[in-house]
């Protein structure tokens, strides 16, 4: 049995708790490693975070400003070597189906390293991004080292909502982010992926606070239950609307815009009931998909729903905001969705879509000023390639 596949089989028996424990352990043995380090990006994307138990000791990273966060935002290894020490660190992005987890850091001695290990040891970082995954069932322990500051329980209940932060695959790729990280309540979005449809939504509960969470909670969930059920998108949304209106009787409501995509053709079903919107770049060019306005869910009772279509190319990047983002505004009370949006869109081109969210966010704090966030802030980044398109890297 080869050092690879020991390993491997070492982290499929490993307790939960126990994974980079197991993982460290095979690298010295097995590849002679001094040091092994993983990091998780915490909540906000700003900092990489050591995985370690409580108490937490060891000082976080930031990702724009450290070679783990050189690795994590390339999502290529980055290699630095230290002559004094005569070792090499291989800092190693630990991504699944292009959800960015974080960094392993490997130390080794620089008589042990040669660049043939890199891909090897690339190799187990994606075995260990599926362990983690599955891990995060049973142990609070990844998910303590995401936080750099204590969530509110709202922000609680909504991070636990989301699938994840990305999902890459042959037809698109995709990345949100939320904000205030740390206290979001309203805003979410979900997305599941079949072997033929893409179903993505968006979502912003009205209200503040564990209320605004309760209610998205609930509809998300009727959402899915509806989708689950084989329903198709507007009868998804009757559901949702359903539900409630069951629960709050017309005194809350949830906006929601629901797309699905045929991964084959491009052609996109789409339901818009509420508030968040949708910026198309085709090219360089940027532009707002206007779509038919129908009413929140469960504002009334028994509203009705349809679809409409829109298509989309290989090379199209989908971009959807809440009105915490389109609505705010500059210092000289301009909305940011007029024009300034747009110009952001532009500059983070060449972003990949997992970045385009953040990168979108961080121009939106600047375009407030000193004003801080009064609602919650979510994008959606969707690149859009087609059975046709590119193949991208789905670790």
């Amino acid at each position: 049995m080869d050092r690879l596949t020991s390993v491997e089989r070492a982290l499929r028996a490993a307790t939960p708790n126990a994974l980079l424990d197991v993982v460290t352990a095979a690298l010295m043995e097995q590849y002679g490693a001094k040091r092994v380090e993983l990091r998780m990006a915490d909540y906000g994307m700003r900092s990489l975070q050591a995985v370690e138990t409580v108490p937490f000791t060891t000082e976080p990273v930031m990702i724009h400003d450290s070679p783990q966060g050189r690795a994590f935002g390339s999502q290529e290894p980055f290699v630095l070597a230290d002559p004094d020490a005569h070792a090499v660190t291989a800092h190693l992005p630990v991504t699944i189906r292009g959800d960015r987890l974080g960094v392993l850091s490997v130390t080794l001695p620089e008589d042990r390293h040669s660049p043939e290990l890199i891909p090897e040891m690339q190799h187990l970082c994606d075995v260990l991004g599926h362990e983690i995954l599955v891990a995060e069932r049973d142990t609070d322990l990844y998910l303590l080292a995401r936080r750099a500051a204590r969530l509110t329980l709202a922000a609680e209940m909504q991070w636990q909502l989301l699938p994840g932060r990305a999902c890459s695959r042959p037809e698109f790729s995709l990345g949100g982010h939320l904000e205030p990280a740390y206290a979001i309540f309203g805003d979410n979005f979900d997305w599941s992926a079949s072997a033929d449809h893409l179903t993505l939504t968006v979502t912003n509960g009205m209200g503040e606070g564990i209320e605004a969470a309760l209610l998205t909670n609930l509809a998300v969930n009727a959402m899915r239950n509806a989708r689950r059920a084989g329903l198709g998108l507007a009868d998804q949304a009757a559901l949702a609307d359903q539900a409630v209106y069951a629960q709050y009787r017309g005194s809350a409501h949830v906006s929601v815009v629901l797309l699905r995509f045929d991964l084959a053709t491009g052609e996109v079903e789409a339901v818009d009931a509420g508030s968040p919107r949708i910026w198309r770049m085709r090219d360089k060019d940027v532009d707002s998909l206007p779509l038919e306005a129908q009413l929140p869910l469960g504002m009334f009772e028994d509203s009705h729903y349809t679809s409409e279509y829109f298509q989309v190319l290989p090379g199209d990047r989908l971009l959807i905001g809440s009105d915490g983002v389109y609505d705010s505004v500059s210092p000289s009370e301009e909305k940011y969705g007029e024009r300034a949006l747009a110009r952001s869109l532009t500059a983070a081109r060449l972003l990949p879509p997992q970045q385009v969210p953040g990168a979108v966010l961080r121009e939106l704090a600047t375009y407030r000023g000193n004003t801080p966030l009064d609602d919650d802030a979510l994008v959606v980044c969707l690149d859009w390639y087609g059975r046709d398109g590119r193949t991208e890297d789905h670790r």
